[in-house]
């Protein structure tokens, strides 16, 4: 924003002041505006007006539009883009933070963390790591989050992780799952009734439910593993279905029995899906089911085999939405997400192609970003709601520095954002219309005392005998 802290702060106050307004209108001039939205593409010098939580109109010169009252932001500069969409964090562990950033294999991490560490967290960790996680999405440009909570060993744990998403007024999505390991109450998936109705009873909100399971029983037993019974769950509650550790043959064998049960589609979406079998991604394909893919956690941990299904997920027509997974060996970002699967898809075609002459098919910065804002809504059961600059979508947009030092001067603004950009050239996020990042800094955070409530609590987790 072209704006001196001074008139940066009083914008904000203005902001503040109609925030309960819902004709409250936001104007923005004069920026590059990169829509994701097939139809509109990228506008340059134009505005994007906002009224109430949803974008209101784009297009050149809004000013007559906005009319009187509206509050007028420069933009010009800037880059205003999609907020990001996260499709799979879990985001309690926050406190432990690259605590294993040598981590090899999976075993590594399920036997320190989900054997170790999650069985001492009492509700009030999963606040504290929850909050973080969302607070650094925010930061960072990611305005939608699914929280894949697998650590919900009580009502309380449940709860603690579900007002954090709501106290820093992220667009959350809380993926409810019991633990793998350790004493819990087994009261799921029961309570995700409860959860419903006392969280989750409109449909116009930034929170939303899903159910979040395993897809086998390799792991933690039949009790978490996808299937029938769980499926039947859902589809009474109304509410999608995300499934972690796909990957491998027993996943690819339980895919295509899902498929035969009816129980695969657009409300499903399978994480990660690495190692699977041809026949898998058919009936994924065939049945409109979701993908979500964790380029760095898939690399860099070795999962399967550590290449990012991109692939065989276009393959078979399926665009995939992106996520973090774990932050205790991995980035937090979005940027490096994107940045990752674009090298490594790259890298990965133009290998198999050299020396044969044979046809490469690369993908492109334009594709990472549709798979981190528009696909990543999709896959989240959003797509309606977020993921693109369309007018009717809630006003989840990011304010992006086109001039400073690392990204000036601005050639290509998708390759910028892209390749260019990372958390320091965001100085706007707004959620739903509200500032959420305004002149560089996450509003309404305490930072001293949220250091203190993290530092505590990754004390206790560590100190404190596994159970």
């Amino acid at each position: 924003m072209s704006t001196d802290d001074t008139t940066s702060a009083r914008l904000l106050e203005q902001l503040r002041r109609q925030s309960a307004d819902p004709r409250r209108r936001i104007l923005f001039t004069g920026a590059t505006i990169v829509t994701m939205d097939p139809e509109l593409g990228v506008l340059h010098d134009s505005d994007l007006l906002i009224e109430g939580d949803a974008i209101a109109a784009i297009g050149p010169d809004l000013t007559a539009e906005a009319g009187e009252g509206a509050v007028v932001v420069d933009a010009s500069g800037t880059i205003l883009a999609p907020g990001f969409v996260d499709t799979h964090r879990h985001a309690w562990e926050a406190q432990l933070r690259r605590i294993m950033p040598d981590v090899d294999d999976l075993g590594g991490y399920v036997m320190s963390t989900l054997a170790g560490y999650a069985t001492v967290y009492r509700p009030q960790d999963m606040y504290v790591g929850t909050k973080l996680a969302a607070l650094t999405a925010i930061d960072s440009g990611i305005t939608t989050m699914l929280d894949f909570s697998h650590n919900s060993r009580t009502r309380e744990h449940s709860d603690a992780a579900i007002e954090a998403l709501r106290d820093t007024g992220i667009r959350g999505v809380h993926a409810s799952m019991g633990p793998h390991f350790g004493e819990w109450d087994r009261q799921w998936p029961a309570d995700l009734t409860r959860l419903k109705d006392q969280y989750f009873s409109s449909d116009d909100q930034l929170l939303t439910l899903r159910m979040a399971t395993l897809a086998t029983d390799e792991i933690a037993g039949p009790v978490l593993a996808y299937g029938p019974e769980l499926a039947r769950t859902a589809a009474d509650l109304g509410i999608g279905v995300s499934v972690d550790a796909v990957f491998g043959t027993a996943s690819s064998e339980a895919v295509l029995s899902w498929a035969e049960h009816g129980i695969l589609g657009p409300d499903v979406t399978l994480i990660h899906a690495t190692g699977l079998t041809s026949e898998a991604w058919k009936v994924m394909g065939e049945s409109g089911t979701t993908v979500a893919l964790a380029p760095t956690s898939d690399a860099q941990i070795g999962l399967e085999t550590a290449i990012p299904a991109v692939d065989e997920a276009l393959a078979v027509g399926i665009r995939p939405g992106l996520s973090i997974d774990v932050e205790v060996a991995l980035a937090s970002d979005m940027f490096t997400q994107m940045r990752a699967l674009l090298a490594i898809q790259r890298m990965r075609a133009v290998n198999a192609a050299y020396g044969t002459g044979g046809d490469l098919s690369r993908i492109t910065t334009h594709d990472v970003l549709d798979f981190a804002t528009l696909q990543g809504a999709r896959t989240n059961g959003l797509g309606d709601v977020t993921g693109s600059l369309t007018p009717g979508k809630k006003a989840d947009l990011l304010v992006v520095q086109a001039e400073d030092l690392n990204n000036m001067p601005l050639n290509d603004p998708i390759g910028t954002l892209v390749l260019g950009s990372d958390a320091r050239n965001i100085t706007g996020v707004l959620v739903g219309g509200e500032p959420r990042k305004w002149n560089g800094q996450v509003l309404d955070v305490d930072l001293p005392a949220l250091r203190s409530e993290v530092s505590a609590s990754r004390t206790y987790v560590l100190n404190t005998p596994a159970g």
